[in-house]
């Protein structure tokens, strides 16, 4: 009897759930289409990469000194002479050898003068190792002179090359020109592999371009005995060769690099995540909002049904069982959404990577099992204090009216203020100590359900004081009154667009305050009038040719020039950037270093000198020894000879110029900072100086007002995602008002008709119910800009050992959030005033 009970109340209000189930819907579909285009994507780079080294039966290389630790470094493989190549030739089971040059950082110029863009995949410059399963020419020939090479297509067709033509490349050493002899490609007809950009070289070019010495392999080539076993053959070279190598198989060696290319997969998955992370969070307010009211409307049937002798486990397990149908549902439609955007997501990523096509759409088994789990698991729970609720109601409530008394709510009251408490708890814990990210993320959890408990408290004062803003008229006066009318009601409405504007709102903050922090920084610290550097302004970014920098210093007009190299070293197990400058002094000019401690003076061989973040993070200071392992060459030590305060535009650790030209990844300078004579123009010192730059067409010759917009453009993707994240707050902000206000409509159809009966127009409707659709918005909204920024300074704040020394509020971005929930009210308000602006006057009036 209850089962079909529950199932003809669960028909008889479908609009309702449908809405409470969209929230769930979106959750699910973010969930679900991260997972799947992960799992697409990461099963069609494993396709593009299988065969990739199927001409290499065994791979031996040396272990690189720095490993990698972004997916846009550069990891240097020491050179293996040709002594080891023998070596590894004379053990059994190996059939022949061939030493391999094959590095990072071959950058083709374009005929725009500019260097090729990538896409997606290394520049690799490497020897031609001839046409073999793997590799054909499809037009011209090999390399055969120091100044021919060849391309694969899919660089050729990106650089508009052919047969023939001239083209300069950038290496280790500055620009060289070359002829293009062929042009080849890859087995199953492919241009490249996985993005990839390849410039082949004659074996002594590439080994002097690319490893930086004459007669050095990066790895070896090894031909297997028709009879030996590769598993065999590799043990017993690792064996022989020792730790210090890598001896992988070809199979082995593309699962590597197909590892490395997923790392742009896992970043997009965790922003996904991410929105579906605030779905499900605020879609909970949501779905205990509309089953609150679903249970406020219902009291009667259910306090007929007590009457009649459903005991209160049946209460609750009926309204359980419509929040399963729900979350059930919800979870299928949010699921197949999920597939949609998994597969345009999957497409779009492919097609920003040349060469990489889609191995067919992929729907892991576990997208399904937790679509499924986090749809009904989440939508249960949140009707679970609903249902609690609903199992109070007496059998006596029958006599009663259906309102739903409006009582101090002691205990949501305690239990608010108890979260809160430990959520502000954890929440230090998460920025001053050093808990990590598990009590700040469960600590903004906690606080956030803190304030949504407690927010009833404030709930009526504040929505009296917004609605004063639209009460001169008697619409506006009448939505004021039924936004205070319900507290509870209001707060829950309007904690889903509080939660939503407060997240973005402190993500905003940090961001604002570090953008600021590193304008201060750049105006205070940066002395010089120019500056050339590329757009990432890292190591890996560009090189600058030292013998145009040597014809600027002797240009007109320019007083000082400080040039610079970046690299990375290792210090103990963890990875250090590196700085060296081939003129100390003139780089304490141009960045306005101020010492610490120590002496900044002079830069001698066997010392360093370093920032105080770093030397606090390493527990170091001024005669302590440090050992530092660059990409090339073996381990130095040092003694810290001072310790400079921090800049915006200096970190790390700085060694002596002559030990970066022996063993930093690049011995080009990249970055250079220019200082004018005094009464110079800016603007020709600019022009002379690019001219004399451009045969280094990686760096820009910037102003500093250029070099502040720079950096303050790193902070754009992180506001890109916080639009993300805004979107999906408001758009389930939207769901929970129109809800709420469809909901409330019913509940007030007597008071409605009434209303129309005694003289108030349709139009006079709609307006009352849009205001109070707009006052709840504008509740949350400004509820979440102060839990927002509030959270936003305090991790600001946390901040400044890391360089925000600023503290700032987007007031910009503030007035947009609140602009953008007024829209929101108005929007949310459309389909309920609707409705109620054309609810028949009498049979409202008897409507029970």
């Amino acid at each position: 009897m209850m089962l079909k009970l529950t199932l003809k109340s669960l028909l008889s209000r479908k609009l309702r759930l449908v809405l409470s189930g969209l929230a769930v819907v979106l959750a699910v579909m973010f969930v679900s289409g991260s997972m799947v285009i992960k799992d697409t994507l990461n099963r069609s780079i494993d396709a593009q990469f299988t065969g990739a080294y199927e001409d290499i039966d065994l791979h031996v290389a040396l272990k690189p000194k720095v490993k990698s630790t972004a997916s846009d470094d550069i990891t240097v493989v020491p050179p293996l002479d040709r002594a080891t190549v023998d070596r590894v030739a004379k053990l059994p089971g190996v059939a022949g050898t061939s030493g391999l040059v094959r590095a990072e950082g071959a950058r083709v110029i374009g005929k725009d003068g500019k260097v090729v863009p990538g896409t997606g995949g290394p520049r690799y410059g490497e020897s031609w190792r001839g046409e073999s399963e793997l590799i054909s020419l499809r037009s011209g020939h090999e390399p055969t002179s120091d100044t021919e090479v060849a391309v694969n297509a899919g660089l050729a067709e990106k650089a508009g090359l052919e047969v023939g033509d001239k083209v300069g490349v950038l290496t280790n050493e500055p620009r060289r020109t070359f002829v293009v002899a062929g042009v080849f490609g890859f087995s199953g007809d492919r241009d490249s592999i996985s993005g990839e950009q390849t410039v082949a070289f004659t074996e002594p070019v590439a080994q002097r371009l690319m490893l930086g010495t004459t007669g050095g392999y990066s790895g070896v080539k090894v031909t297997l005995a028709a009879d030996a076993s590769a598993a065999a053959v590799q043990s017993a070279l690792a064996r022989e060769l020792g730790a210090r190598y890598d001896v992988l198989t070809g199979s082995q060696l593309a699962e590597r690099e197909s590892d490395e290319a997923r790392d742009i997969l896992d970043m997009m998955g965790m922003v996904l995540l991410g929105f579906a992370g605030v779905a499900v969070f605020v879609g909970i307010f949501l779905i205990i909002n509309t089953f609150s009211i679903i249970i406020a409307q219902r009291m009667r049937e259910l306090a007929l049904l007590r009457a009649l002798g459903a005991s209160r486990k049946q209460v609750i397990g009926s309204v359980l069982l419509e929040s399963f149908a729900v979350g059930l549902v919800s979870s299928t439609l949010g699921l197949a959404a999920g597939i949609g955007i998994g597969a345009l997501g999957a497409d779009l990523l492919a097609s920003s990577t040349d060469g990489l096509e889609v191995a067919g759409l992929s729907v892991p088994t576990s997208a399904v099992v937790v679509s499924f789990t986090v749809g009904i698991v989440v939508t249960m729970l949140a009707a679970l204090v609903p249902a609690l609720r609903a199992s109070k109601v007496a059998p006596i409530a029958v006599i009663r009216a259906a309102a739903t008394p409006q009582d101090r709510h002691r205990k949501q009251t305690w239990a608010g203020t108890a979260l809160l408490g430990i959520g502000l708890v954890l929440l230090a814990l998460g920025l001053f100590g050093s808990g990590g990210a598990a009590p700040l993320i469960t600590g903004i959890l906690l606080a956030f359900v803190g304030i949504s408990l407690l927010t009833p408290l404030i709930s009526k004062p504040s929505v009296e004081v917004l609605g004063a803003l639209f009460a001169r008229a008697t619409p506006g006066a009448l939505g004021r009154r039924n936004s205070a009318r319900n507290p509870r009601r209001t707060a829950i409405t309007a904690s889903a667009m509080m939660i939503g504007v407060a997240l973005v709102t402190a993500i905003s903050t940090v961001a604002a305050s570090a953008e600021d922090s590193v304008n201060r920084g750049i105006n205070r610290d940066l002395k010089a009038d120019l500056v050339a550097m590329g757009d990432a302004g890292s190591a890996a970014s560009a090189t600058i040719d030292p013998a145009a920098l040597n014809r600027i210093a002797e240009a007109p007009g320019v007083q000082n020039v400080a040039a610079a190299t970046l690299d990375m070293a290792t210090v103990g197990k963890e990875n250090q950037p590196v700085a060296a400058w081939q003129d100390w002094s003139k780089a304490r000019e141009v960045l306005g270093l101020k010492k610490a401690e120590g002496n900044l003076d002079t830069l001698a061989p066997g010392t360093v000198v370093m920032n105080e973040n770093t030397a606090e993070r390493r527990g170091l200071k001024t005669g302590d020894r440090v050992t530092l392992q660059f990409q090339r060459g073996d381990a130095r030590a040092y003694r810290v000879a001072g310790v400079f305060q921090d800049t915006t535009l200096s970190s790390g650790i700085v060694v002596p110029w002559a030990d970066a030209e022996a063993d930093f990844r690049s011995k080009q300078p990249s970055q250079a900072y220019f200082q004018l004579a005094a009464g110079a123009d800016e603007s020709k010192a600019r022009a002379q100086i690019a001219a004399l730059l451009k045969d280094s067409p990686e760096v820009t010759v910037r102003t500093r007002a250029d070099v502040i917009e720079m950096f303050g453009g790193a902070f754009d993707t992180v506001l890109t995602v916080v639009q993300g994240l805004l979107g999906v707050a408001m758009l389930i902000a939207v769901l929970g008002i129109v809800n709420t206000l469809a909901l409330s409509i019913l509940e007030r159809t007597k008071e409605m008709g009434m209303l129309r009966a005694i003289g108030l127009t349709r139009g006079q409707t709609v307006r009352m119910i849009m205001t109070e659709s707009v006052v709840i918005s504008l509740f949350g909204a400004v509820l979440g800009i102060m839990v927002g920024g509030l959270l936003g300074l305090a991790a600001a704040r946390a901040l400044e050992d890391q360089g925000v020394s600023a503290l700032a509020l987007p007031w910009g971005q503030l007035l947009a959030y609140l602009i953008g929930a007024g829209v929101v009210g108005v929007i949310a308000s459309l389909a309920p005033a609707r409705r109620g602006a054309r609810l028949n006057v009498l049979t409202a009036i008897s409507h029970g």
